[in-house]
């Protein structure tokens, strides 16, 4: 099976062969250094803006990331870049190039969905929508502090997988390893959206194969699902802009950026595929 970022730039390829879509309008980067993080995640992400005003966020906090695009914030090259050619970098080693590149990308969905008059339902909880009841075993890929007590509270236990050994430990009620295998037997899983970045995606997904319920959520999970509901995602969270200046101002300033958006949350039933939503954005 061909990568989640191939097969996802392979789909955008085919959106930009089929119509003239914009160019890059700004890059919008919160504070550097980053204000101190809160539940809202505020600084942790950077967006591209499209010349038709659609937004795409990338997760900024790895490998010096958001450093690296401060420092080239003022070069020239980027206002008026070719989308679809920016887009390209997500399938990259370098992990700036990957940043921009998922950014960009999510810009050209969030397009594609606005020419195609879609907008993707909102969630009904902060979940991931995994309904947990006493006895279910729920993974939790990357530790969410804010979920924890919404799932604790409904009776089930929780495994933790996180990269940062530090973080390694037990709990009340939930435990935190660094071994991916522990996934194996739970029967619900709810990740990070930024596994889409830090080249781990497959092969978490590899051991999630006992989940009935597969939740990928955060703003950087604002991709196209095919490709993710093919290997096994059930429910795809994130947000949808409705207060464009609102966001991108609240972002340049690392502020909440709560009202500026929704959560939103897309599943098989609920999303008409690709090639629906294609015909659709060709035909306006």
């Amino acid at each position: 099976m061909t990568t989640f970022a191939h097969a996802y730039l392979q789909q955008l390829g085919r959106f930009a062969q089929a119509v003239n879509v914009p160019r890059v309008r700004a890059l919008h980067l919160p504070p550097q250094p980053p204000p101190a993080q809160g539940p809202d995640n505020r600084g942790e992400f950077c967006a591209v803006e499209l010349e038709d005003g659609a937004l795409g966020m990338s997760y900024a906090l790895f490998d010096g990331v958001l450093a690296r695009l401060h420092a080239q914030a003022g070069t020239p090259g980027l206002v008026g870049a070719d989308a679809l050619a920016l887009a390209q970098g997500y399938a990259r080693g370098d992990a700036m190039a990957r940043a921009l590149g998922f950014a960009a990308a999510n810009a050209l969905t969030c397009s594609l969905y606005q020419r195609a008059g879609y907008c993707p339902p909102a969630s009904t909880d902060s979940i991931g929508e995994l309904d947990p009841q006493p006895g279910d075993a729920i993974g939790m890929i990357g530790l969410f502090t804010s979920l924890l007590s919404p799932i604790l509270d409904r009776g089930a236990k929780i495994t933790v997988v996180e990269l940062r050994p530090e973080l390694a430990g037990a709990h009340p009620g939930y435990t935190v390893t660094t071994d991916r295998n522990a996934l194996r037997t739970c029967n619900k899983v709810v990740s990070t959206g930024t596994i889409l970045l830090n080249n781990t995606l497959d092969a978490m997904l590899e051991v999630c194969g006992n989940a009935r319920r597969l939740a990928l959520i955060g703003p950087t999970a604002a991709c196209l699902p095919d490709a993710l509901f093919a290997r096994g995602v059930t429910l795809l969270g994130s947000s949808w802009v409705r207060d464009a200046p609102g966001f991108t101002a609240a972002l340049r300033e690392g502020r909440s950026r709560s009202g500026t958006t929704i959560k939103t949350a897309i599943t098989p039933a609920t999303y008409p595929g690709f090639d629906a939503l294609l015909q659709a954005a060709c035909r306006t």
